[in-house]
C-alpha cells in the first residue's frame, strides 16, 4: 500500500546529480590506471555460503536450466570477476547492484550500488595506496590517513587483544563497555562477539575525519582472503573507514581451490549449527581457480555510502532514488 508522496524519489535532483558525477569521477580515475570496466550477472546458481551475508532468491522457469531453479541475486560480483580474471582479463572493475537480504537501517538497503576492483600483480598495500587515493580524487576534502592493525584497534580501545582472547573475555569486555544487553547475549561464536565489539565500541572511536584503514584481521575472518602464518595466523584483509563509516573491504585473494573448497564447506557447516539455509557452492569459480587465478589483490567499496560522505548525508535513504520503502 503506498500513501502520499511514495511515488516521489527520496534523492532530489541535487544528490541524484552528485551521483552523477561521482560515478563520472570514478571511471576516470579507472580509465587512466589502464582498469578495464566490465559487466557480470547479476544471477547466479550459486549464492554466498558466508553466514554473515543472506542472499536474496528467485526462480527461473525458462530453458538452459532445471525447472524451477534457483537463482540468487549477487551479494557482490566477487566469483564472476574472478573467472574473468582466471581468463587473463588482467586489472578489472565493475560498478553494479548488489543485494543482500534483511540488511536495511541507516547505512543499509537491500538493494545498493557497489566498486569492485582486481589488481593483478598488486600487494595489499598497493591496493591500499589506491584506495586511499580514490577516495582522495572523489571527497570534496582532503582526509589524513590512519593504517591500524585489528590487534592494535582492540588493544588502544579495550585493552585485549583480539587474537587470543575467548568468548567468556570478550563478553566481559563487552558488558565492560556498556554494550546493550552484552550479559544476557547468547552469540554463536567467538567471532560473532568480535564483530559486535567491534561495531559498537572501536568503529565509533575511529576519527569521522580521518580514512582509517584496519589491517590483519583474525585468520577465521579470512572469507576469500589468504591467510599469513604467523604467531598467530592473520588474514590478508583491510577495512576503510571514513566519516565513521565502513567503505570498503579488501582481499590479498585466496588462489587455492582445495582451501576455497575447504572454506565453502566450513561456511555451510556453520550454517547448519546455526540453522540457515545451505547455499549451493560455486562450482565454476573452483574450476577457474583450478584452472589457475593471478596472484591479485581485490576490494569492494560502498558508492552509496561514498555518496554520503561526499554531499554530508546522513541516512541512505538521503542518496537513493528509490530506498526499499518506495521500491
Amino acid at each position: 500500500m503506498t500513501t502520499g508522496a511514495d511515488w516521489s524519489p527520496a534523492a532530489g535532483r541535487e544528490v541524484l546529480a552528485a551521483r552523477a558525477r561521482l560515478l563520472g569521477q570514478v571511471r576516470r580515475y579507472f580509465a587512466a590506471a589502464g582498469v578495464l570496466e566490465v559487466e557480470t550477472p547479476l544471477l547466479s546458481f550459486a549464492g554466498a555460503t558466508d553466514p554473515a551475508l543472506a542472499s536474496l532468491a528467485t526462480r527461473y522457469s525458462g530453458p538452459a536450466a532445471p525447472h524451477g531453479a534457483a537463482l540468487y541475486l549477487q551479494t557482490s560480483p566477487e566469483h564472476a570477476m574472478k573467472r574473468l580474471l582466471a581468463a587473463d582479463s588482467g586489472p578489472i572493475y565493475q560498478i553494479c547492484r548488489a543485494f543482500r537480504d534483511g540488511e536495511r537501517g541507516r547505512r543499509h538497503n537491500p538493494e545498493f550500488t557497489l566498486l569492485e576492483w582486481y589488481r593483478p600483480g598488486f600487494a595489499l598495500s598497493a591496493l591500499i595506496d589506491e584506495v586511499v587515493g580514490l577516495l582522495h580524487e572523489v571527497l570534496p576534502e582532503r582526509l589524513r590517513e590512519e593504517r591500524v592493525s585489528y590487534a592494535q584497534a582492540f588493544g588502544r580501545t579495550l585493552g585485549l587483544d583480539p587474537h587470543r582472547a575467548d568468548a567468556a573475555a570478550l563478553r566481559a569486555a563487552a558488558t565492560r563497555a556498556g554494550v546493550p544487553g552484552a550479559g544476557e547475549l547468547a552469540l554463536p561464536t567467538r567471532d560473532a562477539w568480535l564483530d559486535l565489539l567491534m561495531t559498537h565500541c572501536i568503529e565509533p572511536g575511529f576519527d569521522p575525519r580521518a580514512i582509517t584503514v584496519v589491517l590483519d584481521y583474525p585468520a577465521s575472518q579470512a572469507a576469500l582472503a589468504r591467510v599469513r602464518p604467523g604467531d598467530p595466523p592473520v588474514a590478508e584483509r583491510f577495512e576503510v573507514y571514513a566519516g565513521g563509516m565502513e567503505l570498503a573491504n579488501g582481499f590479498h585473494e585466496l588462489t587455492d581451490a582445495a582451501e576455497q573448497r575447504r572454506r565453502f564447506a566450513a561456511d555451510n557447516a556453520r550454517r547448519r549449527a546455526e540453522g540457515l539455509p545451505e547455499m549451493p557452492v560455486d562450482a565454476r569459480l573452483l574450476a577457474a581457480l583450478d584452472a589457475g587465478l593471478p596472484d591479485c589483490s581485490g576490494v569492494a567499496l560502498g558508492v552509496d555510502r561514498l555518496l554520503m560522505l561526499a554531499v554530508g548525508a546522513r541516512d541512505i535513504a538521503d542518496v537513493l532514488a528509490f530506498p526499499l520503502e518506495r521500491a
